[in-house]
């Protein structure tokens, strides 16, 4: 009786009055606060790309910042609507897009909700990495031996120079820190919003505070922001500014972006609309108080970090062959420096900003690691409930549709946690977190437009909040701007980053046609027939968008081979 009942999907068991079976699904104890909590990993993401926007787009990186958490906004309310039709499903807006595409396609719907998926779930290893080398490095001096040591198990410079499997230290330290969130979040949503409001309230100080005390103490000289033009380098390597020519829009675009990846990062909190109480007024609150936060942290603490570092001075100079070819880059201190671009130095620079001697910044370091831990546990629950959702409903593999006697979905967990693992083992995070972002910007794309698909195929179903039709456009504006910027911007991340993206996306098409056609036989699950309501053109329900779905992605291919073109051929 107990096995039988653990298989049960979130659908039946919320409608059923077995008790056996609602214990087998996710379970509702949060309001939008929870959720709220859950998602204020969020804003801790700047943390991951902040160093690499900066060292590479150079001073107008603090305007990235505020055009992308803009567009994250805008895109937020086409967000809040769909998940509003669909109060049984658990997984984000992908699964709620996933609903437009399927009757139109069956294999463009597990795009959008495997790219979400592979897009957020790097955070745990990307989190726990940067994680690792913080400790690491405020506790031991760079070339102390537990900082050196590495076993190389794979080399992938065929994939993107310097790239290779590893396992050292921050390998070690990391793995530590992703089972510690593993063993709080298998006690169900309710243990975890509890955990990340403990976390939050942690975490969002030091953010808080980097971002205003160097505002309010002026520690922000204008040439650190201005003049307004794109990093470029002479003939002798040495940094200079560029101009808005092809490269420079390439570089603004990359920054565009990879920051995307962090600033649109906020939709998580539609994840959990499935464990809410009252799903119908939870859902909008909690995405629209976190896109608030969000705008917060992501305009103030890029400033901040920007006004207090500035470009930077060269410290070693560029070393130049007989021909004239830079081999040695030059050195820099400020944004430029290194482990600025690697992520490693940025808590210990932001440490700095506040001043008060050595115990302060050790204070900081450990907050901006509970930041760390905050975004790995926001990922981990929401990335964990989109495997699972997705498998309910006949996207992946059975045995993610599974859940523990608290309600999380401990399958999908562990599915999440090994991914992690492997990737926790890559020597270049910046490369994975931009690979990712190529399916990122899909997932946004598929489920910005799958907003007016709705709105056309299902005009009279209850919408509990109905965006401004002006946002729903302005969506679907953005999921076509969002394209040109992944294909114009991708590869100054890594020569094969758009590839790898692309490829990995792809990598859905055999799993979802081994659950689709193997294990049911080419027929959906009957819940998930009914819910999407493909068992019929009921009353309510058609394919009103006609041939327009198709166009959008015709026109989206369209977009990225012309803009990667034009980046790749230099105008």
């Amino acid at each position: 009786m107990a096995q039988s009942a653990e298989i049960v999907d979130a659908i039946t068991a919320d409608l059923s009055d077995d008790v056996l079976a609602q214990q087998a699904s996710l379970h509702r104890k949060i309001d939008w606060r929870g959720a709220f909590w859950v998602a204020s990993g969020v804003p801790a993401l700047v943390l991951f790309s902040i160093g690499a926007i900066a060292a590479t787009v150079g001073k107008p990186s603090w305007l990235v910042w505020m055009i992308s958490i803009g567009f994250g906004f805008i895109q937020a309310f086409t967000y809040a609507e769909i998940a509003g039709l669909f109060p049984h499903k658990s997984g984000g807006a992908s699964v709620y897009g996933a609903v437009a595409w399927v009757r139109y396609s069956k294999f463009v719907a597990p795009v959008s909700v495997w790219c979400n998926w592979f897009a957020w779930s790097p955070v745990l290893a990307i989190g726990s990495g940067l994680a690792a080398g913080y400790i690491l490095s405020a506790l031991f001096p760079a070339d102390a031996a537990i900082n050196t040591w590495q076993i190389t198990l794979l080399d992938l410079g065929g994939i993107k120079d310097g790239l290779s499997l590893r396992i050292n230290a921050t390998f070690v330290l990391g793995a530590m820190v992703l089972l510690t969130v593993f063993g709080i979040q298998h006690g169900g949503i309710l243990r975890s919003a509890k955990t990340t409001m403990i976390l939050g309230v942690s975490a969002l100080i030091p953010l808080m505070l980097i971002g205003l005390i160097p505002l309010l103490t002026g520690d922000a000289p204008s040439a650190h922001f201005f003049p307004l033009a794109p990093l470029s380098h002479d003939g002798s390597g040495k940094v200079i500014d560029g101009a808005w020519d092809t490269a420079g829009w390439t570089l603004m675009a990359g920054g565009l972006f990879i920051a995307a990846w962090s600033t649109y990062g906020f939709e998580t909190a539609v994840c959990y609309t499935r464990e809410f109480k009252n799903p119908k007024t939870d859902t909008f609150k909690a995405i629209f108080f976190s896109g608030l936060l969000c705008i917060a942290v992501f305009t103030l603490v890029p400033l901040a970090f920007q006004g207090h570092l500035g470009l930077g001075q060269m410290v070693t100079p560029a070393v130049v062959d007989a021909n004239g070819v830079v081999t040695t880059p030059a050195v820099y201190d400020g944004m430029l420096a290194p482990d600025i671009y690697s992520g490693m130095g940025v808590a210990a620079a932001m440490s700095g900003m506040i001043g008060g001697g050595k115990l302060i910044e050790a204070v900081m370091m450990v907050m901006l690691v509970l930041a760390l831990m905050l975004s790995i546990m926001t990922s981990m629950a929401g990335s964990s409930r989109t495997l699972y959702q997705a498998s309910v409903d006949g996207w992946l593999p059975k045995y993610l549709s599974h859940v523990n006697e608290h309600g999380a979905p401990t399958p999908a967990m562990w599915t999440d946690l090994g991914f992690n693992l492997l990737l926790l083992l890559l020597s270049d995070y910046v490369f994975v977190l931009a690979a990712s972002n190529v399916g990122y910007i899909m997932f946004n794309f598929l489920n910005l437009h799958s907003g007016w698909i709705h709105r056309l195929d299902r005009p009279n179903w209850d919408r509990p909040y109905k965006a401004p039709t002006v946002l729903l456009v302005l969506g679907g504006l953005l999921g076509f701007v969002n394209l040109a910027l992944m294909g114009m911007g991708a590869d100054i991340w890594g020569e094969g980053t758009l590839k790898a993206g692309l490829l990995f996306a792809a990598l859905i098409i055999p799993v979802f046609i081994y659950r689709h056609f193997i294990q049911d036989k080419g027929v959906f699950p009957a819940t998930m027939l009914d819910d999407m309501h493909l068992s019929a053109n009921e009353e309510g329900v058609s394919n009103r968008a006609g041939i327009l779905p198709y166009l959008t992605l015709a026109a989206g291919v369209g977009i990225v081979w012309f803009f990667h073109h034009l980046a790749t051929s230099g105008g």
